[in-house]
């Protein structure tokens, strides 16, 4: 009976005290080792003793880590920082911090009301994304159209900068994970056919441990990269989204801004005559 992990079931060295037992004949029960073999002298076909696993857990996949080679440190540093990158980002793109809801009325009821001051822009600025957008809009309002446009333009850039924070190591991740899993199936092989070398094939125990390294690096690189894949997309789709919506919002608030401006010049030059006839 080789199906477990610690040797064979006479070996009174077992890592776990009990197996649950499966009998192909519709009987279950929890048995220990040393009734395995009593079970099969009388004549009860096919026992499967499997290893109660609920008390040793984390023992079964350190194990696990360790029969996967000196490849999974990196396999599984990659796997804890994109989880930290796609729990931080989701955090971060959040559409009520990017975009908050009613700021562009907000600012527009400042502009007609004359309440805009400095103090006032730097809070904007820092309040979210799209407030950085519109702070630098407000602080040029007065030099002309293509001056505010190209302001906010280039705030603009920065901005989906800032929102893309990450994004680049998170798809790295996801690209060098399964090649971290090749690289590891590749050394693992080596193992097996050095070993073929030297102790034949005759020996399964023998190559159990580069074949099992193979196994075991491929199917935690591509447990990696799969999720930080998925991430990466949504992340980066997500991004897309938010920065047409920025864009949207700057644009029309541009024009409303340069419309309200011109409309303010003309009253200001109308308003010169009757001053001086007075």
């Amino acid at each position: 009976m080789g199906g477990f992990r610690g040797g064979d079931i006479n070996d009174g060295r077992q890592r776990c005290n009990y197996y649950s037992a499966r009998l192909v004949c519709g009987a279950a029960a929890d048995i220990s080792p040393r009734a395995a073999p009593t079970l099969l002298a009388r004549g009860i076909p096919h026992v499967i003793v499997r290893p109660n696993l609920s008390g040793t857990y984390g023992l079964f996949m350190l194990e696990i880590v360790r029969a996967g080679g000196w490849l999974m440190l990196p396999i599984i540093t990659c796997s804890i920082v994109a989880a930290a990158i796609i729990l931080e980002r989701l955090w971060t793109l959040q559409l009520k911090r990017v975009l908050p809801k009613d700021l562009t009325v907000d600012v527009w009821r400042w502009v007609k009301s004359n309440q805009l001051d400095r103090q006032r822009i730097q809070s904007l600025h820092q309040s979210s994304p799209l407030g950085q957008i519109l702070a630098a809009g407000l602080s040029s309002r007065n030099r002309g159209r293509e001056i505010v446009k190209e302001n906010i333009q280039d705030t603009g850039r920065h901005v989906v900068h800032e929102l893309e924070r990450y994004l680049n190591s998170l798809g790295t991740i996801a690209a060098i994970s399964p090649l971290l899993g090749l690289l590891g199936t590749v050394i693992g092989m080596v193992k097996v056919f050095a070993a073929i070398t030297i102790y034949g094939v005759g020996n399964p125990g023998v190559l159990a441990g580069g074949i099992s390294e193979a196994l075991i690096t491929t199917a935690a690189g591509l447990t990696v990269a799969i999720p930080s894949l998925i991430g990466y997309r949504y992340l980066r789709g997500k991004v897309d989204n938010l920065v047409v919506q920025m864009e949207k919002q700057a644009m029309s608030f541009l024009e409303v801004l340069v419309q309200h401006q011109q409309s303010k010049a003309v009253k200001d030059e109308a308003s010169e005559p009757l001053k001086r006839s007075a």
